[in-house]
């Protein structure tokens, strides 16, 4: 049970709803609560099964198809997701270009840059690592639920709030984007270290 609670909690962690909303505040805007929540659950459906297939075939996507080491795109994808953390550090949400669209095609471009990433892929293959297949399924489906249902309530909480104090959803944005996107930064320098160690190991 302990594995299996540190492993929700490793992908949760990674996929950060309150960092995510930031990113997504143009689509938040945009949708009624209704079709965000759609939007939403269909994003959430395109990754979970992403994650699924990562968790249960692991390495084995790197090693057989990708024919390079799991180190390798740890090492790519912490350089990735620590140039993000940087730009949104210290240019605030402009940094991040805002999806855009109709809500039939938002889904798949929320599962694919924002919830899809160097992070969260990292740690479903760790899951699956970590658990065996039932268990890694459920703490990624697990995540996903509680990301989604956090995310859901911010926009409740955004829209209740904006019409009163816009002022401040702007400062949160803000705010909560470049606190939120230091701790990105901190988990993108121990994805490159584990990397780099993974790697050493190997020689």
């Amino acid at each position: 049970m302990t594995d299996f609670l540190r492993s929700t909690a490793l992908l949760l962690v990674l996929l950060n709803p309150f960092l995510v909303i930031v990113y997504l505040i143009d689509v938040l805007e945009k949708l009624d609560r209704r079709d965000f929540t759609k939007v939403l659950i269909r994003a959430g459906l395109i990754s979970t099964g992403v994650f699924w297939a990562f968790a249960l075939l692991g390495d084995a996507i790197f090693s057989s198809l990708v024919q390079a080491e799991f180190a390798s795109f740890q090492i790519f994808g912490g350089v990735v997701f620590l140039l993000i953390g940087l730009q949104f550090v210290f240019r605030g949400p402009t940094a991040i270009e805002i999806l855009r669209g109709e809500s039939a095609h938002v889904a798949g471009a929320i599962a694919m840059p924002v919830l899809i990433g160097p992070g969260t892929i990292s740690a479903s293959v760790i899951i699956g690592e970590r658990l065996d297949p039932l268990p890694a399924m459920a703490a990624v489906a697990l995540s996903l639920i509680i990301s989604i249902v956090i995310m859901i309530g911010l926009k409740a909480g955004h829209d209740w709030v904006r019409p009163r104090r816009e002022p401040l959803v702007q400062r949160y944005i803000e705010i909560g984007g470049r606190i939120t996107a230091l701790f990105a930064g901190t988990v993108a320098v121990e994805m490159i270290m584990t990397g780099i160690q993974s790697w050493a190991e190997k020689l």
